[in-house]
């Protein structure tokens, strides 16, 4: 009954982290990721020394190993939320993190579009605004839903490492509870459920692709 509970509680806390952050990972990230594909040698608005920015930007917080970019955010969480300790701090360097992968996927998926389209929709007058959002982003949404369902799956698997700093959620509940006290249940009922959330979300994501490839 108590491994219940304390699954039960540390994975609320980690849907909640990766739930937050995902909103707000792609709040950051989807604007990126439409400035990167307009810009881009291949846009419909290129600005190479834009975009040489911008990507340059992304690629260096992408490279950043999520519990080193966590520590340095740490007075950012302080700032916003007056703390940098548990799960609802966690949600700031999470949402950080993840943004630039946002981004890519968002600049990738555009990217793939059929540019006849876009020359289509540009011959009958659409302004760029018109093109990116009721063209690019339409057409390129199932490429999105898929590159989403992989940015929470990477969340999940970034909130767990965040439970080695004091995050909270199954992480923190496998090191603390089964790691350092030696409980191999709750280690293992951790693993379990963090294996079963990243199933269905990829089942999940999967089909929401796939249908959304079948409507057209």
């Amino acid at each position: 009954m108590q491994i219940f509970i304390l699954v039960s509680k540390a994975t609320i806390q980690t849907l909640e982290m990766v739930l937050f952050s995902t909103l707000f990972s792609t709040l950051l990230g989807f604007p990126l990721g439409i400035l990167l594909c307009m810009t881009g040698p291949t846009g419909i608005t290129p600005k190479k020394k834009l975009n040489a920015v911008i990507s340059r930007v992304v690629n260096v917080l992408r490279s950043f190993p999520f519990i080193i970019l966590m520590i340095l955010l740490f007075p950012l969480s302080r700032l916003i939320l007056g703390t940098s300790i548990g799960t609802v701090a966690t949600i700031v360097p999470l949402s950080i993190a993840a943004a630039p992968f946002v981004a890519r996927v968002i600049e990738s998926a555009l990217n793939e579009v059929d540019p006849e389209v876009v020359k289509a929709a540009r011959a009958m007058g659409s302004s760029n605004r018109q093109i990116i959002f009721k063209v690019l982003v339409p057409e390129a949404m199932p490429s999105i839903v898929a590159g989403i369902t992989l940015t929470i799956i990477n969340l999940i698997g970034y909130s767990a490492m965040a439970g080695a700093i004091g995050g909270g959620g199954l992480g923190d509940l496998a090191i603390r509870y089964g790691y350092q006290r030696f409980r191999t249940d709750v280690m293992f009922w951790s693993v379990i459920v963090i294996l079963v959330l990243v199933e269905v979300i990829q089942f999940v994501g999967t089909r929401i692709s796939s249908k959304m490839l079948a409507s057209r």
